[in-house]
């Protein structure tokens, strides 16, 4: 035989008990009973703990990824300049105007293709295996 309890709820609590007993068709008690046993469960703790330590999984793939794409992007920037250095002579006073005048034109490409390749992908890293480190 089950006890009567009487309890007080928030205005805005006791709507969400009825509109879940009524969306599920149970009465209130049961609503109630079963929110106060799931409260009271011992497992309760485990699963948040289980809930805490999937997000922190989540968040450590997302953190490994950003520190694989940022390698990557480390990696490539020093090996263009390295490349740059090595490969680009030195320019006369006289031709370093039209060389500013051609690298300009140039960069105004190099943004412009990079902007569509961002559009449309796909990105390098998507191009790259996973455990290149």
């Amino acid at each position: 035989m089950k006890e009567q309890l009487s309890i007080y709820l928030e205005p805005d609590l006791l709507r969400a008990v009825i509109a879940y007993a009524d969306r599920h068709k149970v009465s209130k008690s049961v609503v109630a009973e079963a929110a106060i046993a799931s409260f009271l469960s011992p497992d309760t703790a485990e699963r948040q703990e289980a809930a805490v330590t999937r997000r922190l999984d989540r968040l450590t793939r997302q953190l490994q990824r950003c520190e694989r794409d940022i390698g990557i992007s480390v990696e490539t920037m020093a090996l263009f300049v390295r490349f740059w250095l090595i490969s680009t002579p030195s320019l006369s006073e006289a031709s370093q105007a039209a060389a500013r005048a051609k690298g300009l034109e140039r960069y105004e490409g190099f943004v412009e293709a990079l902007g569509r390749r961002l559009a449309k992908g796909p990105r390098l890293r998507q191009e790259l295996p996973e455990d290149v480190e």
